[in-house]
């Protein structure tokens, strides 16, 4: 049923409109009404706590104000997160002046990836500047597979995968009221310059 869920939910979301040239971004996710006010409640990302490359807490409120850019990896991976992180480094480089957008990156591999090794797997890639714009972070392997729902990504242990995981390779846009409005495949280096205009088209809706 679990699977089911994830990937029903995953169908939704890709099946969602296509982002418009002009106007706001969509909403992706489940929605509803609120019975009371006829308003649409639209899907957020769930409170988290995890720890970051400097053994600093990352919470919901370390992005208070600011939109941020996510994804899904480990550090071992030997098939797509080199990609997927290099795509996540023009993104970076993009908009490294920019106060109001950071990246979040969720290790699914808790043994492997203690906090020091996530801090040289910051290093190595040049963006442990000391800003605390890029977090990598790692936590309860409970929560962080379960968050990977919220963000229509998969995490998932699997000794028969390359690396003993399952996971997706999804770079993906929160708002600053924790809504998902932008996503795109991290491995596809021609689709990131429509995605960066997504993120162009959000930071306008914050002026």
């Amino acid at each position: 049923m679990k699977i089911f869920i994830r990937f029903s939910w995953l169908f939704i979301a890709l099946s969602a409109c296509s982002s418009q040239p002009t106007g706001p971004l969509p909403y992706y996710g489940l929605h509803e009404t609120d019975p009371n006010t006829g308003d649409t409640l639209y899907h957020q990302i769930r409170d988290f706590s995890f720890v970051d490359q400097d053994s600093a807490v990352v919470n919901n409120a370390t992005f208070n104000g600011k939109i941020y850019i996510s994804d899904f990896f480990f550090t071992s991976c030997p098939t797509i997160c080199p990609r997927v992180k290099k795509n996540m480094l023009r993104i970076y480089e993009r908009y490294r002046q920019e106060d109001r957008l950071m990246l979040l990156s969720h290790t699914i591999d808790v043994k492997r990836d203690t906090v020091g090794r996530l801090k040289r797997y910051a290093q190595d890639l040049g963006v442990d500047d000391g800003t605390g714009r890029w977090r990598f972070v790692t936590g309860s392997k409970d929560e962080l597979y379960d968050i990977s729902y919220d963000y229509i990504s998969t995490a998932l242990e699997n000794p028969d995968a390359p690396g003993g995981f399952d996971h997706s390779g999804y770079i993906l846009l929160i708002d600053a009221n924790r809504h998902l409005r932008s996503f795109v495949n991290g491995t596809k280096d021609e689709d990131i310059d429509g995605f960066m205009r997504d993120i162009d088209r959000l930071l306008e809706e914050m002026e």
